[in-house]
């Protein structure tokens, strides 16, 4: 699978382009989307191919964004508004271009962390005669069985990889926030110190006064 990124992202374009660059026959890309920003990619695909976009934000903000999935024709697909995570599934109509873009622009000053996975048909058959009517002997079948479960389980551990980025982003935001109450409460309890020492020695320095002016 080979996907194009274009967007309003500035220099984080570039950076998207160099990810995407890398991961030409991959269908898992990781970008950042900056405050304010667009970025769209764009897939060739052949009419009556099944595809499936899946996405979640992993970082930023309240880890949503916008996105929107048009077919060649420029008609709207997909469309959510401040989605967190979805997956949408859809049979390809027709050929050409189609475009699915994540938006950031309704946020002011929060960059976001965006995952995507982009599947485009289906995987190949592990052997030739699966698509034969002949049956598959049973090294054949137990492959294909183990190749399925290793299948399902790099899909876990995708999930369970953002869960845990997400979960570590929130703890750090969590600890930040923390940090900056308790430097507050100091500088507060400070203060107040401060004040009540010189509370008291003007509560002293009345009576020293008032006691040398009887005296007089």
């Amino acid at each position: 699978m080979l996907l194009r990124g274009y967007g309003t992202a500035g220099p984080w374009g570039w950076l998207t382009l160099l990810l995407v660059a890398c991961a030409a026959w991959a269908s898992e890309i990781t970008f950042e989307l900056p405050d304010n920003a667009k970025q769209c990619f764009y897939e060739e695909i052949v009419q009556g191919t099944k595809c499936t976009l899946e996405f979640q934000v992993i970082t930023g903000g309240h880890y949503d964004v916008d996105c929107r999935l048009e077919g060649p024709d420029g008609s709207v697909l997909y469309k959510e508004m401040k989605k967190q995570y979805d997956s949408f599934t859809f049979t390809a109509s027709r050929n050409g271009t189609y475009k699915f873009c994540f938006s950031n622009e309704f946020s002011t000053f929060t960059h976001k962390t965006v995952y995507f996975d982009f599947q485009v048909g289906e995987d190949p058959p592990l052997f030739p005669s699966e698509n034969r009517a002949t049956a598959l002997t049973q090294m054949e079948s137990a492959c294909v069985s183990i190749h399925e479960a290793l299948k399902s389980v790099i899909d876990y551990q995708t999930h369970f990889r953002l869960r845990e980025a997400q979960g570590r982003s929130r703890a750090e935001d969590l600890n930040t926030r923390v940090a900056y109450w308790s430097i507050g409460e100091a500088i507060i309890l400070l203060v107040v110190s401060v004040g009540q020492v010189f509370l008291l020695k003007s509560f002293f320095s009345d009576k020293r006064t008032t006691t040398t002016r009887v005296t007089s």
